[in-house]
């Protein structure tokens, strides 16, 4: 197999300066979540350039293509990268900086997009070369619940054929670009969106007599909600409960009549986390009825945790020392982020790892999901090559 890994190496340098173009396009043009149509434009229309016959629509913007080897029915791998952006200002001051003010690839789509593109120009190029069928998913809506991966899977994504292994890859800027990550088992929490409006009798702040304070009631809430963590979740099982916005309109002077309060709910086990939402419920609606208010306590269920799998996961490191060296792959830890790749998981047999992308030297290092996140683009080397070589080893798999 060596002559194919240099042939992989070889055409993923070659592609370097298309890739790097392709994700910089991508960065300018930036689409939220479901509204991702000229992405999935220029999508199509790399993929038609490279010979690749997209279907397009699936989810509303998302796509899927297939490239056949010889003997396409031996054998199915998936592909998956997610197209959409978040709704951030960019202040980079850079020549590719989004030209859709209030909207940004904060989350690196552009990269797993571009990547993905540049790997299916690669195994295009070599698909007499190997055995089986290569799926590519290009997904819509990553970043906004229900998931564009659930709604894809829904429109049959995962059939005809059905892959019986599934790759994602995801920027990660705590990583040095050049290297890659790989963790087994769980990886990332499942995910909840916690909505709360506390009910009093709002009034004058000099006669708190009169009114039922649902300043205080909501005070008393988010402090009692805390023991979700520390008293009712195993120490076993990582748990986080945070509430990251609290809107009082009222003033100095003046009690309003409710509190508004967003929060996420997030771990690894989906019993408890069943659980943990009724307990929830409970000792709010509860505090507030106790104090003489009321409480809606809305909890919107969002992505499953991820879980890769162990012998698919080994395999993929193992492929990934071949190509980079085993100096350039780590383990990874926990992290309680959510992925709506966590959907493919349920469904095959499933791998997530991490393209490092950050540099310390050039000033790299903004996380995702902030204004000035950014990469370096020697990672775009590394993902199509490395992507392209977990296909083709994983295709001669038995």
């Amino acid at each position: 197999m060596k002559h194919l890994k240099d042939e992989i190496l070889n055409l993923s340098q070659q592609f370097k300066q298309d890739t790097i173009a392709s994700r910089r396009h991508l960065h300018s043009h930036p689409e939220l979540s479901f509204e991702e149509y000229q992405t999935a434009a220029y999508v199509a229309a790399q993929l038609k350039a490279f010979g690749i016959t997209p279907t397009e629509g699936i989810a509303g913007t998302g796509l899927v293509a297939l490239i056949e080897g010889k003997n396409p029915a031996k054998k199915t791998v998936a592909l998956r990268a997610d197209m959409d952006a978040l709704p951030i200002l960019e202040t980079n001051e850079v020549p590719y900086k989004s030209q859709n003010e209030g909207v940004m690839h904060a989350c690196g789509h552009d990269v797993h997009t571009s990547s993905l593109l540049s790997t299916a120009k690669i195994l295009q190029q070599l698909k007499d070369q190997f055995e089986g069928t290569v799926k590519l998913i290009f997904q819509p809506g990553e970043e906004r619940i229900p998931g564009g991966a659930s709604l894809m899977i829904k429109e049959g994504v995962l059939q005809n054929p059905r892959p019986q292994s599934i790759f994602g890859q995801h920027v990660q800027p705590q990583i040095p670009a050049g290297k890659v990550g790989f963790r087994e088992g769980m990886y990332m929490a499942s995910a909840d969106e916690i909505y709360v409006t506390v009910k009093g009798k709002g009034g004058h702040g000099a006669m708190p007599e009169l009114n039922v304070d649902p300043v205080l009631i909501a005070s008393h809430i988010i402090v009692a909600l805390q023991q979700i963590v520390s008293r009712h979740a195993s120490p076993k099982i990582p748990t986080v409960l945070s509430f990251g916005k609290v809107i009082a309109q009222g003033a100095t002077n003046v009690i309003p009549n409710e509190v508004y309060l967003e929060g996420t709910f997030r771990t690894y086990d989906e019993d408890w986390r069943s659980s943990a939402h009724q307990k929830m419920i409970k000792i709010a609606t509860g505090i507030a009825e106790g104090m003489g208010g009321s409480c809606d306590f809305d909890i919107r269920r969002g992505y499953p945790f991820l879980q890769n799998n162990p012998p698919l996961t080994q395999r993929a490191r193992e492929y990934a020392i071949e190509l980079l060296g085993k100096e350039n792959v780590l383990d990874l830890d926990l992290w309680l982020a959510a992925e709506d790749f966590a959907y493919y998981t349920q469904e095959a047999d499933a791998c997530f790892y991490r393209l490092g992308t950050g540099n310390i030297e050039k000033g790299i290092t903004s996380s995702v999901h902030t204004p000035t996140f950014d990469i370096d683009e020697k990672a775009l080397e590394i993902g199509p090559a490395l992507m392209s070589w977990i296909t083709v080893q994983e295709l001669i798999q038995p």
